[in-house]
């Protein structure tokens, strides 16, 4: 018979039952949400590759841009060719389980960002419930890199729960210190303007001459860029922002287009550091393009491909002829409210 004390042996019983108890919760929670993967968000395994072990988060949901096509994509891409492991979100509409860009108010998935390496965000006037913005915002606590894109930059729109403690995220937020919401304090802008002619006029990437002669990893390899989406004002990027790409409209809606000069030029693409109070430090790309139909620029994708490595800290892995080829069909929607395809899931985009 052991000789150690009775309550000793129990305590021992008891822990090795929590012990146990621990690893089935773990295991079931792991099996509901794999059961989630191709239902409510969609999970690209990396292979081999420098992302090998890193994680990406891609959260779609806007109701213009047609981000719930350009991320599955833009996450195949990183996944197939560099070893990322990649999870896409989308707005879910509860009631159907379908895709719906105009549903402001649901995107499953996003406790995935607690243990993930970068975010790329591109979503649209967004009112979340709180239990999902506070993955949102424990990420930005722990100052984490962020990609954001097009209209990322009015990522949120408080208008039903003026007091929810992230309402301070609102993109016109005139608080001290939260004064443009989300948008402004932390990609260093929020919706100010369209600068082109939405709808006729398109894009034209205007490279930064000083970053690229100096070899600024983002931009190895990136030449030659026209996006569909128009132009947006910008007006109140901080100083300490670094430019690397302007954009200035053009007189059409295709690659030929001629430049319109009689518009000024704009900044489109730009690195920044962020911080918000009792949070760590963290650093941002930005860039005013991403409609789903830019995407097929192969130097758009370059760029952003590029701008994920210079997130994660792994510049040296920046080649001018990175493999940014899409994996797969891609047809993208043009842009517009309510041209959405109706009836996607999920899994469609597998």
């Amino acid at each position: 018979m052991s000789n150690k004390p009775f309550s000793s042996r129990y305590n021992n019983i008891l822990n090795r039952h929590y012990l146990l108890f621990f690893i089935l919760i773990q295991f079931f929670i792991k099996i509901a949400c794999q059961a989630q993967d191709g239902k409510t968000w969609l999970r690209f395994e990396g292979k081999e590759g420098p992302g090998k072990g890193r994680h990406i988060v891609l959260v779609s949901g806007d109701d213009e841009y047609r981000s719930e096509e350009a991320m599955p994509m833009l996450g195949k891409l990183l996944a197939q060719h560099y070893g990322f492991t990649c999870t896409v979100l989308f707005p879910i509409e509860p009631e159907s389980g379908h895709i719906v860009p105009s549903y402001q108010n649901n995107i499953p998935g996003l406790e995935h960002l607690e243990k993930a390496d970068l975010m790329i965000l591109l979503t649209r006037f967004r009112e979340l419930p709180d239990e999902q913005t506070q993955h949102f915002h424990n990420y930005i606590l722990a100052g984490k890199p962020i990609i954001g894109m097009r209209t990322a930059t009015h990522a949120f729109h408080y208008e039903k729960n003026k007091n929810s403690p992230f309402a301070k995220y609102h993109w016109r937020n005139a608080e001290i210190g939260w004064e443009g919401g989300f948008g402004q304090q932390i990609l260093g802008e929020t919706w100010v303007a369209h600068h082109g002619d939405h709808g006729t006029e398109g894009a034209r990437a205007l490279i930064d001459g000083i970053a690229q002669q100096q070899d600024h990893p983002i931009l190895r390899g990136v030449k030659d860029i026209w996006a569909a989406s128009d132009v947006y004002t910008v007006k109140n990027i901080p100083k300490d922002a670094e430019v690397l790409i302007y954009g200035v409209p053009t007189s059409g809606m295709n690659p030929e287009s001629p430049v319109n000069w009689e518009k000024s030029i704009m900044p489109m693409a730009w690195t920044k550091d962020y911080q918000i109070e009792g949070g760590k430090k963290g650093k941002v790309f930005t860039t005013t393009m991403g409609a789903s139909v830019d995407l097929v620029s192969e130097d758009l994708r370059r760029l952003i491909v590029n701008a994920a490595f210079w997130a994660l800290d792994m510049p040296d892995k920046i080649i001018a002829d990175m493999n940014v080829s899409i994996v797969g069909k891609y047809e993208p929607s043009m842009f517009g409210f309510g041209t959405f395809r109706k009836g996607m899931k999920v899994e469609d985009f597998k």
